[in-house]
């Protein structure tokens, strides 16, 4: 099922999001959806936050980027609770990003 893509301004999208598990209901379904709403916007991840959900869940689907990075071929992840982590040395990787709920 196609869902809602809430967009920058609403106070999900800000909203700090809760860990989840396993146990989470519908996980299997609710993940299914997020890849079906988002390939249906034509995009390449997706936050459950950008579905109106604080919970700690992220789609990604990086084939189409596999013309320019091969190592992209084939790449669909699940990420359950991600964490950021900075670089131990500091650097910074700068690229161009798109967002579904910042359209243009």
């Amino acid at each position: 099922m196609v869902l809602p893509v809430y967009l920058y301004g609403h106070p999900v999208i800000r909203k700090e999001t809760e860990e989840i598990d396993a146990s989470y209901p519908q996980l299997k379904e609710l993940i299914e959806n997020m890849y079906e709403t988002m390939y249906a916007a034509e995009g390449i991840g997706l936050a459950a936050p950008q579905i109106g959900l604080s919970i700690r869940l992220i789609v990604i689907d990086v084939n189409p980027m596999a013309e320019y990075f091969p190592e992209c071929a084939d790449v669909k992840l699940t990420l359950i609770n991600p964490v950021l982590e900075v670089l131990e040395d500091g650097s910074k990787e700068t690229r161009e990003e798109g967002c579904l709920s910042l359209p243009g």
